[in-house]
């Protein structure tokens, strides 16, 4: 029987010439690996590593790992299409399960480790654990923040410093160390939207820190899908940047371990990645389905998901339960990229939610609700959140993010029924009380030389914090900040002619401390590198985009508009009549429904993402700078160590009863 309840806790808890090569070919996809094997006689492990080192083997000739040497054998017939036009064979053959030889030392386990003891569970079964997190967001160095980890004598939250890749290697190292049947798995958003370190070098540093580390499978996100499923293909299979080559000055080989993509499609029955993937123990199958949300063509650039198609979570999974049980499997996991929204103060491995059994609340619930009952656990992600719940009868976990917890997972199997006996969950503190791991700190401190003469460049000043966090009326002073840079960079008629900027608040991403404020900081608030698109919206377009900060679903989604415009709402008006046309001005003249107006937004929003669909309207469009070039040649006019830029009044909203 699944159980939600933690085992243990923690006290204070470029220039190679190597490059991408890919074609539609008779409908296949061959996804051609960039590695550094040299083919047959590498020494290798199973299959799997052959195929990840040496690429796709010749044609009708598929890899083998025979006594430590990759060889080539005349292909088998393949068994059914798994729907992969990734060029990898059927998703469904199993790996051997074994831990990567290459991974680091796990050395003795930290005592703030959960306890490598288990009790022996005999010959008819075995058990398998599964280390699991998402939303890493490449997010190799120390997060500010901290982990919520208890509560005081006196009533008062205890926090603990979390996560920092080092820390994060050394945990998954020890706890690797407890069980040999251990698969390391992320819920997506790995990469994208991630700080300087990772994101000047397009993620090639957290492919290869995953890489070290031993990350086994990977569910694509939203944010993987940022820079276009080309360069996501990149990252699988290896090779220089097509325009900025391999930066780092050495070439890069891609992920050693897999992406997943069950509801991606290319084509009609074929998928982007694997669908899934087939882990072995002891004679037990355990599959391993990896998919992100339904949505994800909402939250990302359309160039991002160009020719893809974004299928139905559930109808996905339970389609597949058939297909695998056919295989033998009756042990089914789902990785997938959709969670669900605690109760703020919520401890990591609590449940509480608003939902009206008093649990977590969210898009998770209906999906897993939805699930066959043949799936056991839901490793989830997307909301940064930390939950360890049992929904419907399954485990399903998240562990917040940038790598500040790991889920530790441990299945007991039958080997007679090859189904989950028991399961249980542990949401574990990413503390930074262990010893780093001498590998992965090697590859940092390599990446943090390159990065820190332009990380450290002082680009202005600011008279106070300017913080990303929103107020009541969805104001931040540094959101107001980055709209008004975005407004002055498209402000001249050569370059715009722009009378209004806005700016979407998922885009703010850090705060800007107080004083100096360098290009790393910069990079960190808004790290997409969008292209700021300057378009022609009559006003009442202007007067329709700001209706659509409220949702139908309730939720709302407000926009930072820069300096100079004004406007009013009631939140309890009704839907699509909450903005008082009178209200919205520019420079304090009422905005005319029938006259037309230069706007600019970032190409995030502007492509229509987050619901604003009418700036996919506007007329007359025209790309200018990066969105960081924009905020840095602000920060340079408006600021300076005499005279830092001073926090922007939060008074462009007013609600109105």
């Amino acid at each position: 029987m699944p159980q939600a309840t933690p085992r243990s806790s923690l006290p204070g808890a470029r220039p190679s010439a190597l490059l991408l090569a890919g074609a539609f070919v008779t409908g296949m996809f061959l996804f051609v690996h960039g590695g550094c094997g040299g083919g047959d006689g590498d020494e290798c492990r199973d299959a799997t590593h052959c195929r990840y080192d040496n690429g796709a083997p010749a044609e009708g000739k598929e890899w083998a790992c025979e006594e430590n040497r990759c060889v080539q054998h005349p292909a088998q017939q393949p068994p059914p299409d798994a729907g992969t036009d990734a060029g990898t064979p059927d998703a469904g053959v199993p790996d051997s399960g074994t831990p990567d030889a290459g991974r680091p030392d796990a050395g003795t386990p930290d005592s703030g480790t959960p306890d490598a003891g288990r009790p022996d569970s005999g010959p008819s079964t075995v058990s398998v654990q599964i280390l699991a997190f998402n939303d890493f967001h490449g997010q190799l160095e120390e997060p500010g923040g901290q982990i919520l980890a208890g509560v005081a004598p006196d009533g008062g939250p205890v926090r603990v410093n979390a996560g920092g890749v080092t820390y994060f290697a050394r945990h998954i190292a020890a706890m690797r160390a407890t069980n040999p049947n251990t698969v390391v798995v992320a819920a997506g958003d790995l990469i994208g939207g991630s700080p300087l370190l990772s994101g000047l070098f397009h993620d090639e540093p957290t492919i290869e820190a995953m890489n070290l580390i031993g990350l086994d499978l990977v569910a694509v996100g939203n944010h993987e899908f940022d820079e276009g499923s080309t360069e996501l293909l990149r990252m699988q299979s290896g090779g220089c940047h097509p325009v900025d080559g391999c930066q780092d000055g050495d070439g890069f080989s891609g992920a050693k371990f897999k992406f997943l993509a069950a509801n991606v499609a290319t084509d009609v029955d074929r998928t982007l990645f694997p669908r899934y993937d087939v882990r072995e123990f002891e004679g037990v199958k355990v599959a391993f389905i990896g998919m992100t949300l339904e949505a994800t063509p909402g939250s990302v650039i359309p160039s991002g998901v160009e020719g893809l198609t974004f299928k139905d979570e559930v109808q996905t999974v339970n389609a597949l339960v058939p297909e695998l049980r056919q295989q033998g499997i009756e042990a089914i996991i789902v990785v997938v990229h959709q969670g669900g929204i605690a109760t703020p103060g919520s401890l990591v491995n609590d449940c509480k939610g608003s939902a009206a059994d008093g649990l977590i609340a969210g898009a998770i619930v209906g999906l897993v609700k939805g699930l066959n009952d043949a799936v056991d656990v839901v490793v989830s992600g997307h909301t940064h959140q930390a939950y360890n719940c049992v929904i419907d009868g399954k485990i399903v976990t998240s562990a917040s993010s940038m790598g500040q917890l790991v889920t530790d997972i441990d299945l007991t199997l039958s080997k007679a029924t090859r189904d989950v006996v028991t399961a249980r969950a542990n949401n574990v503190i990413v503390t930074r009380d262990v010893q780093e791991v001498g590998a992965v700190k090697e590859l940092v401190t390599r990446y943090q030389e390159l990065v820190t003469p332009l990380a450290n460049r002082v680009i202005g000043w600011v008279a106070q914090t300017l913080r990303n966090q929103s107020d009541s009326l969805g104001q931040s002073a540094l959101g107001l900040v980055i709209a008004d840079s975005q407004l002055e960079a498209t402000k001249p008629a050569n370059l715009g002619g722009a009378q209004v900027a806005f700016m979407n608040p998922g885009g703010v991403r850090a705060s800007i401390d107080q004083g100096e404020v360098t290009y790393g900081e910069a990079f960190s608030t808004q790290p997409f590198n969008n292209s700021l698109i300057t378009m022609t919206l009559t006003g009442a377009q202007i007067e329709e985009v700001l209706e659509l900060q409220w949702r139908p679903s309730g939720a709302t989604l407000m926009l930072l508009p820069s300096a100079g415009f004004t406007y009013s709402f009631s939140a309890s008006a009704p839907a699509g009549n909450r903005v008082d046309p009178a209200s919205i001005r520019i420079n304090g003249v009422t905005v005319d429904p029938a006259a037309n107006y230069r706007v600019t937004a970032n190409n995030y929003i502007a492509s229509g993402s987050d619901g604003f669909s009418v700036f996919t309207e506007g007329t007359n469009r025209l790309t200018g700078v990066m969105d960081i070039d924009a905020m840095e040649a602000y920060l340079k006019a408006r600021s300076s160590a005499a005279n830092p830029l001073p926090a922007p009044a939060l008074n462009r909203v007013t609600r109105l009863p």
